[in-house]
Order: structure tokens, then C-alpha cells, then sequence
């Protein structure tokens, strides 16, 4: 929900919009969001990953990594300490968040002598804020920020290990799924601890498919294309918008997984996104325009007005946009992403709580943030009513769920997918796969030349940020 960053780092969930204050100490439910203008999340989350890439190349430039904060404090599970105040640093600013602020706030009814104040801004700001914030001793003792800038904020020690508290918490890869929980380690160290995971999933609107004789959602490339088809007949003349822009990219990303490849090699510090896996991808998506389900040249988060204002039928979008939808009294469903490939596999991100480097440690401060992080990790099934899902499967298995407009994707976890734990991820993905997409999608370049001329600029764009960040 950065890039997706992500998610608008770019995460939609905090999407750019007022929500309706609600009296003190109220739960706040999914229709008490009313949410507008969703869109920040794509804008936020590019221009918040190469702002941040930016802030961390300079202070790296400026004050190498000096002053590392190598020590994690034993994590004991209570804090007995004196009263103190925590600064928790977020960006849910959008429908997703009255519902952390409400966690916050049983957080804080629970422990007298933690008082958790949160300050929470546009995903932009934060992620360009916080290296230097952090590097002037001004930091927050506790954040929030989303799982494909782990890696980056770690190559330039501004956040710190978490494996003693992980430890002491008992939390495991058991209760995670394997993606999400190992895209949280960089160089052995892990620096996160999941909240959540959010991906794309299929809207459709029920009744346009009643009118148009459809009783199942489509689940691969044949029944997908097939409802195009029947939907297009029943006079809804372009039932699938595909974007030039946000969401192309995660779209693409989660065609490619689909079709066996990945997009990069970490290892080889190499894009790998121009295999053929690549091109079969994009070129599905130029199919959707070519073959007229989808107008041209669809400006960002057009085909998302689209489909809640009910001129398409169908649009790819992430869970952030449940509370907005379900607040727009539109008839949907929402359903997993068809298998248009030949795995199951969906583009994914994740919030991860972290902690940043101090520059003058507070021994009973951290000690009360990793209570914090603690608390919430164990109580995330609350976090559910924002429309994510809730990372940890203990609470999933509880029910945290039932009932709820994501539990459908929810059971499909085990096929969601991360970008690797590589610093500058982010920057690479904006500045060359997120073009080519567009590219292609826009009609001046064929997916095979946009994606080989983006592959090599991506390369080395990695080799770069390899050399800056460090083996």
C-alpha cells in the first residue's frame, strides 16, 4: 500500500480524505467511514519512495552511518517502569485511521503508565521526514511504515533489529505466512513486525452482472474474458478500465507472478521483470484495450471512479477501498484476483511496526514501545474493521474475519506476494517498471521493447544502490 509502498508509499488505505469525527471513545465500525477522494494512496506512495530513497542518500552522503544503535533491549512482555509518553509515527490518514486511533486509545486505557501520542501524516511526508528526523535525534519511539521499506530504512540504520522482541513474544514464522514474514529480514536481522497484509482484489458490480446473465465471479482467464464478453453484450460497453497508471503496475506485478517469473533478482542485483513471464503479462493487459473492453489512455485511479460511480463493471483495486465503497452504497462484491496465469499469485504489501535508531536511548521508553508493538500485534483483529487483514493466522483463525468483505481474499494469503528486501526497491519500481507498464498500456512502446528498455535502466539503477546501501 507503498510503492504501495509502495501503498498511496503507495498505500490507498490512507487515502487522501476527511472522515466524519465520531464522539470521544466511540468504536468505530466500517459504515461509520465515510471516506472521499481515495486516490492519494498511488501519488503518496511513488512520491513517497523516492523522496525517501532521496533523504536516506543524504544523509548517508552527509554522516555515513555513525552512531549505530547495535544493542536491542531483552523484551519482557510488561513495563513497570515510570510513567512515560511514546511518539508513534504513522500515515493512516485516510478511512483506516479512526480505527488505529481507537486502538490507540485501548492501548492506552490498558496501560497507566504508557501514554501512546500519534502522529500521523501524509505516507510522503513520513517517509521523507523520518531519516532526518531520526539522524537529528528528533525521531519517533515507535512507527508504522510498510513492508517494502524495511530493507532501505535498515541499509541506513535508521530503524533497529526487532529479533529479541519477536522472540520474546514468541512470534515465528508459524503464525505468518512465509512471504510476508522473511520480506521483513534484511542481512539476517529482522526489522518488522506484521499488522497486516493488503492486496489487490477483483470488485465487481452485482448487478451488472445479474443483467448480464453472470452467476459466478471469474476465477481464470477464460471465465474472466468470457464476462467481458457477456457484460460488453448486455450494453455495458467498457466493463474492464485498465489503467496507464496506478494500479498498472501491482496489476502487472501480480500477472507476472502469475505467469512463474519475478520481477527482480536480489541476489544478482538484477530486474528480471523483461522475462517472458514479463511480456505475456503486459501484453494481456494491452489486450483488454485492444480488444475493446477498455477505453484508452485511463488517467490514474480513473477506472476506480469508474466502477464506484457504476460505469464499469469490473476493476482490480487493493482492500483499502472496501470502507469507501461500502460507504458509497454501491452493489459489489469483492472477490480474489482470476488466476489469469498459470499460479495463484497476487501483488501484496504489509504494515510493519518498527522502532528507529535513538540517538540518546531510553531504556524505559523501549522498553514501553515494544510493549506497544506487542499489545497491538496480539489485538489486530480491531485493525480487521479497516479493511485489511490482520498478518498474524492465530487471529485469523479466531474469526477476526468472519463476516467480512475481505475474508474472501483473506483465504487466499498463501498466494500473495512481496517485493524482495532490497534497499531502493521502491525508486527502481517508479523510475523504470511503473514507466514501462505505462508505456505499453499508452500504445508508444510494445511491452517486449518497454519492459528490456526498463529492465536494463532497473539494473542499474540496483547496481547503484548496492553500491550506496551496501552489500
Amino acid at each position: 500500500m507503498f510503492y504501495g509502498g509502495q501503498c498511496s508509499v503507495r498505500h490507498r488505505n490512507a487515502a487522501c480524505r476527511s472522515t466524519m469525527p465520531t464522539p470521544d471513545g466511540a468504536r468505530f465500525t466500517r459504515r461509520t467511514m465515510m471516506t472521499y477522494a481515495k486516490r492519494s494512496f498511488r501519488s503518496r506512495i511513488s512520491t513517497a519512495t523516492a523522496l525517501g530513497a532521496a533523504a536516506l542518500m543524504a544523509l548517508t552522503a552527509c554522516s555515513g552511518s555513525g552512531g549505530q544503535q547495535t544493542t536491542e533491549q531483552e523484551f519482557t512482555g510488561e513495563y513497570t517502569g515510570p510513567a512515560v509518553e511514546l511518539s508513534y509515527w504513522n500515515g493512516f490518514t485516510g478511512g483506516d485511521g479512526p480505527f488505529m486511533e481507537q486502538m490507540v486509545k485501548d492501548f492506552n486505557a490498558e496501560h497507566e503508565n504508557i501514554k501512546v501520542v500519534s502522529n500521523t501524516m501524509q505516507w510522503a511526508d513520513f517517509y521523507q521526514r523520518l531519516p532526518a528526523a531520526v539522524t537529528a535525534g528528533e525521531g519517533p519511539d515507535v512507527g508504522v511504515m510498510h513492508l517494502d521499506q524495511l530493507a532501505t530504512n535498515a541499509a541506513r540504520n535508521v530503524i533497529v533489529p526487532l529479533d529479541k522482541l519477536t522472540s520474546g513474544l514468541d512470534l515465528t514464522a508459524d503464525d505468518f505466512t512465509k512471504e510476508v514474514w522473511e520480506a521483513g529480514v534484511y542481512k539476517d536481522k529482522r526489522y518488522g513486525v506484521p499488522l497486516d497484509v493488503h492486496s489487490l482484489a477483483m470488485y465487481y458490480n452485482t448487478e451488472h452482472f445479474a443483467k448480464a446473465g453472470i452467476t459466478e465471479a471469474p476465477t481464470d482467464a477464460a471465465s474472466f474474458k468470457d464476462a467481458l464478453a457477456k457484460l460488453k453484450n448486455a450494453g455495458f460497453e467498457n466493463p474492464f478500465w485498465m489503467p496507464a497508471k496506478w494500479p498498472a503496475h501491482l496489476m502487472h506485478l501480480s500477472l507476472l507472478w502469475q505467469n512463474g517469473g519475478d520481477p527482480y533478482n536480489a541476489e544478482e542485483a538484477k530486474a528480471t521483470f523483461d522475462s517472458e513471464e514479463g511480456v505475456q503479462a503486459l501484453a494481456w493487459q494491452t489486450s483488454v484495450i485492444k480488444d475493446g473492453y477498455s477505453p484508452k489512455d485511463v488517467a490514474v485511479d480513473s477506472q476506480y471512479v469508474a466502477f464506484k460511480n457504476g460505469e464499469t463493471s469490473i476493476t482490480w483495486d487493493g482492500i483499502w477501498q472496501l470502507n469507501d465503497l461500502d460507504a458509497s452504497g454501491l452493489p459489489y462484491k469483492a472477490v480474489p484476483v482470476p488466476v489469469i496465469g498459470e499460479k495463484d499469485a497476487v501483488w501484496a504489501n504489509s504494515h510493519n511496526f518498527f522502532l528507529p535508531r535513538q540517538a540518546s536511548p531510553d531504556a524505559n521508553k523501549q522498553a514501553a514501545a515494544q510493549v506497544f508493538i506487542a499489545w497491538m500485534s496480539e489485538h489486530s483483529a480491531e485493525w480487521a474493521g479497516s479493511g485489511m487483514i490482520p498478518a498474524r493466522e492465530s487471529v485469523r483463525a479466531a474469526g477476526a474475519l468472519k463476516g467480512m468483505p475481505q475474508e474472501a481474499i483473506a483465504q487466499k494469503i498463501e498466494s500473495m506476494r512481496f517485493l524482495p528486501p532490497v534497499p531502493g526497491i521502491g525508486t527502481v519500481q517508479s523510475e523504470t517498471l511503473e514507466l514501462a507498464v505505462s508505456n505499453a498500456i499508452l500504445g508508444t512502446q510494445e511491452p517486449k521493447q518497454a519492459l528490456t528498455d526498463a529492465a536494463k535502466q532497473a539494473s542499474t539503477l540496483m547496481e547503484e544502490n548496492q553500491a550506496s546501501f551496501g552489500n
